[in-house]
Parts: structure tokens; sequence; C-alpha cells
């Protein structure tokens, strides 16, 4: 499995996975230029992406969808709810619907419902005989129900959006505080350090820190509060890495 993020924030998202026969995106916000470009970055083709998964519609999700389908035709994995909300591609004929799990050959894609302000809000696990992921972001809280599902995978690229103090002192007027720190808004730098302390296990080889905020966070900010964690949890685990905005992650080869 092949894994880079292309893009994390709240300006576009988008996650490229590769398995011996697919090559999918998690997500499509951003454009068609941008997403090309870091593709080629990654000796990877657009033409050759066969699957995009969407997690949600807000437009840092999918703004690219409707040209890079246009352009280049591959399989659009989305709810039922999700589809009634994008009417720019009702008319395309390569919609797949999903409410659970998602099998692309030997590739298992677990959906888990999210808490986030949209109409319909996933998150993944994705398996295939060795290797593990778990893509989980934009969700205001982890229902506990999903923990047994999520432990122990290879690779968690997770939502670390805000350090509170920054928010609350922050320009965002009072209602978006108030959104971004509910139950339908963003894991907090805080939330997602206590929740990988949970979910972490023997077999993880690398978690990727998802979603940082541009004025509530830095990068600094989320990885101090991950390792503090961490060690208080008596937990040694250092693989801990940030995803960018406008830049890959190192490519994940396994």
């Amino acid at each position: 499995m092949k894994i880079c993020v292309l893009a994390s924030g709240s300006e576009g998202n988008s996650t490229f996975v590769s398995t011996n026969n697919h090559k999918i995106l998690i997500d499509i916000g951003k454009n068609v230029k941008y997403i090309t470009e870091k593709l080629k970055e990654i000796n990877e083709l657009p033409e050759n992406i066969d699957a995009i998964i969407i997690s949600h519609t807000h437009n840092d999700h999918v703004a690219a969808l409707e040209r890079f389908v246009k352009k280049y035709h591959p399989k659009v994995y989305l709810t039922q709810k999700m589809f009634f909300d994008l009417k720019n591609i009702e008319n395309y004929d390569n919609i797949m619907t999903y409410e659970d799990d998602i099998y692309l050959d030997n590739l298992k894609i677990t959906s888990i419902k999210t808490s986030h302000d949209v109409t319909d809000s996933r998150n993944f696990i994705l398996e295939e005989p060795g290797m593990s992921m778990v893509y989980l972001t934009d969700t205001g809280y982890l229902n506990r129900k999903y923990f047994e599902a999520l432990k122990n995978k290879d690779y968690y690229l997770f939502e670390s959006n805000h350090d509170i103090a920054m928010l609350m002192n922050g320009p965002y007027p009072k209602w978006l505080k108030t959104r971004v720190l509910g139950t339908s808004g963003h894991l907090s730098n805080k939330d997602a350090s206590f929740y990988l302390t949970k979910l972490i296990g023997q077999n993880t080889k690398r978690i990727i820190l998802m979603h940082l905020s541009h004025k509530n966070n830095t990068e600094e900010k989320a990885l101090k509060m991950i390792h503090e964690t961490f060690n208080e949890y008596k937990i040694n685990f250092t693989n801990i890495t940030c995803a960018k905005q406008n830049e890959i992650t190192k490519v994940t080869n396994d």
C-alpha cells in the first residue's frame, strides 16, 4: 500500500492510496491542477486514478471533483445523502453509493459514521492483507463503539485541528469558535492525542496529523501535545509528522 497526503487543511484535502490493483483518492479538495502536479511528484498520473472516495461534501474535500471526473472518469464512491448534496455530478455515470463497507478486490474499506456539520460524514479503515490504514478527520468526536475496529492499525491519518487556547484567544467570532469546539466540529490537539493513546498498538508504524488549522494551530503545538500525552500514558512512539496544506507528505510504500 502506497500512501501520500497530497493536501491537508481548510483550503483543501486529498490523500492518495495505491494498492496492487487500485489507485485511489480519498477526497479531492483544492483544484485539478494542484492534484495533478502533486500526483506527478510521486510518479503517479491522474488518468490512472480509478476511484475517488468522498468522506463528506464540504468544499475543501470536493472542490476538484466535478472537473476531475469530467476529465478522467474514475468511479466516485459516496453515500446517498452526499449524492443529493452534490448537484454538479448528478448526471455522472460512474457513481457508486456506499453505506457500510466498500470492497475493491482484496481491499476492504470500512466506513464509520462521524460527527460533522453536514448531512453525512464518514471516515475510513482501509485494509488489505498485511497492511492497514485509518483515515479520520473532520469530526467533533470519535464514538467509543468504533475503538475496537480502529485499534492497532499500521498507519493513522488523524485530525489534530486546533490548539484550544489559540482558538479561544484567536480572531474567530464566537459562533465559529463554538462550532469548531462542538460535537459536530473538529478534533483538537488534545482530543487527537488522547484518542490515539487508546488506538495505536504494536503494529503501528506511523501517525500523520491532519487538517491543522492555519489560524488556530501550529505543527509545534500539535506535536508537543501528542508527545506529552504519549509520555503521560507511557507510550514510546515517535514516528509522528504533520500533513501540510500545500506540500505532500513523505510517501509510505509498504
